[in-house]
């Protein structure tokens, strides 16, 4: 994977990509929008309770594929709530341990059950 952050444009403003190109030939994963839930069902308490219960939903789909934190490509967060960008970079942070993707934060009016804060899809890229 290529990292592409073109002095043309304006420099990311944390620990993402303005784009990435990867090889044509590969496998590719792709990540449902994952929630702040236990595995028991448990909505986790809290924005960054939340957000670190996605990432690890996110870490334990891409490891059941055979992927590794490395293969990730894109990442899409949606948080309900304004004022959150600064505590998703540090989870987000320490939970890439210095991987840069592709990267989009978007702020919504709800997402699809009451209680939840955050969500965060994924897709991966494991390269031929």
């Amino acid at each position: 994977m290529k990292i592409l952050n073109p002095g043309s444009i304006v420099k990311p403003a944390s620990a993402y990509a303005q784009g990435v190109t990867l090889a044509n030939s590969g496998e590719r994963l792709i990540i449902s929008g994952q929630v702040g839930m236990a595995p028991d069902g448990t909505l986790e308490t809290g924005m960054r309770a939340q957000m670190e219960r996605c990432w690890s939903n996110v870490f334990a789909i891409v490891a059941a594929a055979g992927f590794q934190t490395r293969h990730l490509a894109k990442c899409v967060v949606y948080v309900t709530e304004p004022g959150q960008t600064a505590l998703y970079r540090e989870v987000r942070d320490t939970a890439l341990a210095g991987h840069v993707c592709a990267m989009t934060y978007v702020q919504v009016a709800g997402l699809a059950a009451p209680g939840l804060l955050v969500e965060i899809e994924a897709e991966a890229v494991k390269e031929a």
